[in-house]
């Protein structure tokens, strides 16, 4: 039987029609995981500080700032605002006195005698030349008269270092508090005082230093480890470098209102966090979400608000359904930061900003579990994220004086942020020693409002001679200035 040329015509074109129809589903295919991609990255084109953990450093020159609400005053110091002068040293303090008494009247030229009983002061601040105090050791030989031996007194062991006390933690303070490069401190101390040392000299007196602060940081974290509230974060680090990559490594920071340490680990998981809270630990902890805390009793926890604020604004960027939830989300959080600053100000009472508050938890809770189900990917993601935490989004509600956000630690971590940046990390573990004891040394110390440089000195005087280095322990007196400021 003859087979009919249009029929095989048709299977022809049949075949044809599939393999077009595959290859336009197999284009399409990569077209929507291209929209995707060209999506992910417009998003994070347009990440910044406002909607993202990005810090403000980088931010593109012009990248918008949520607007404020005008306050209708001009820029600057107020009217009736307390003044910040100069103020004047005591007498006592004044090493040098020039007294300026008139001879003759300005007016009619008559002499003038007498002294003023409270003449205007007025003080010029001057450093004298600064230089190096060398001290020289002669360790003499003398041979004895009865045996012939020859016995040579030794070098102290306190003095075996050729560089002082003073000195040593001055190179110490020039790097882990003023961020300076090993070389930069050995360009200044021989700037400032005429001291020629090597960077190699830099690196020892870092090790000695390490070594000196130990007891002291020891003693800190165990007083971190028995607080009745910690604020705790982590960043980023580098530790050492193979084929000539940097390590991945991550600072951590544990704090109180008036002590701070921090550690390097090459881990950014929880049994670091666990380690340095302690197994024993009961008091609150402020944080992020980061999974690294979630071993913690979630009802002794305050998640940070100022991330969810910026998740909120990238639920807004983002747009559709989801951006009209952060919308509203963000006005929830607008209502209640508002009657938490009232009440730190006294216009509002503690007890109607609890009794306010269970509205707002309920609704942020609804429009959470709204965005968690109808919103775009991303920010349905990130809704059913918060939800896990929900039980810690309210602590600060039932505890007084808890701040709704982490901002405290995060503050005290910047400075290191900022030694990052310009130190690129450490080379291995003694330098990471070093980072994270001087860290902490500099900043417990500015939070009690103590002297840095005389701590350094007496610490490092005290481990070249074997006695009881001082301690980082708030003192009564810190308490004080710390309460006043």
């Amino acid at each position: 039987m003859e087979v009919d040329p249009r029929d095989a015509l048709i299977v022809e074109l049949r075949e044809q029609l599939a393999q077009r129809d595959a290859r336009i589903a197999e284009l399409m295919a990569k077209v929507e995981a291209l929209t995707a991609r060209v999506a992910e990255l417009e998003a994070r084109l347009r990440q910044n500080s406002s909607n993202s953990s990005r810090p403000p450093s980088s931010d593109a020159p012009g990248t918008p700032r949520p607007a404020k609400k005008p306050t209708g005053r001009r820029a600057g110091g107020q009217p009736g605002h307390k003044k910040h002068e100069r103020v004047l040293l005591p007498p006592e303090q004044v090493q040098h006195v020039v007294e300026l008494v008139p001879k003759e009247c300005k007016d009619c030229g008559r002499r003038l005698a007498g002294r003023d009983r409270e003449p205007r002061r007025h003080q010029v601040v001057e450093v004298p030349p600064l230089s190096a105090i060398v001290t020289e050791y002669r360790s003499h030989a003398l041979e004895c008269g009865a045996c012939g031996t020859v016995t040579r007194e030794q070098v102290p062991a306190y003095a075996s270092s050729a560089f002082g006390d003073r000195l040593g933690a001055l190179a110490s303070l020039m790097v882990g508090k003023y961020r300076l490069s090993k070389r930069l401190v050995k360009d200044a101390l021989s700037d400032m005082l005429g001291v020629q040392l090597s960077v190699g000299s830099v690196v020892n007196l870092e090790g000695e230093m390490a070594e000196a602060l130990a007891p002291a940081v020891l003693e800190a974290g165990e007083y971190v480890r028995a607080a009745d509230r910690a604020h705790a974060d982590e960043t980023g680090w580098v530790e050492g470098r193979e084929e000539g990559r940097g390590q991945r490594a991550w600072l951590w920071l544990v704090a109180t209102a008036l002590v701070a340490v921090f550690h390097i680990a090459r881990s950014r998981g929880g049994k670091v966090a666990r380690a340095l809270l302690g197994e024993d630990f009961a008091g609150i902890l402020v944080s992020d979400r980061w999974s690294g805390y979630e071993w913690y009793d979630a009802g002794l926890r305050q998640v940070c608000w100022a991330h969810l604020t910026r998740d909120f604004q990238g639920f807004i960027d983002r747009g559709g359904e989801g951006g009209q939830l952060g919308e509203e989300l963000m006005h929830q959080r607008n209502r209640f930061f508002t009657w938490y600053h009232q009440v730190h100000e006294g216009s509002l009472t503690r007890e109607d900003f609890e009794k306010r508050m269970p509205e707002v938890e309920r609704e942020v809770g609804r429009l959470l579990r709204q965005a968690a189900v109808c919103a775009e990917k991303k920010t349905a993601g990130m809704a059913r994220e918060m939800l896990r935490w929900e039980k810690c989004l309210w602590t600060f509600v039932d505890v007084p004086d808890l701040a709704p956000t982490n901002n405290f630690g995060e503050r005290c971590l910047r400075h290191a942020i900022m030694y990052r940046k310009t130190s690129f990390g450490t080379q291995g573990p003694e330098g990471s020693r070093f980072v994270e004891r001087i860290l902490t040394t500099v900043t417990t110390l500015k939070l009690q409002r103590r002297g840095v440089l005389d701590f350094l000195t007496d610490t490092l005087h005290a481990h070249r001679r074997g006695f009881s280095t001082p301690s980082l322990l708030p003192t009564p007196a810190s308490v004080q200035l710390s309460n006043a400021a």
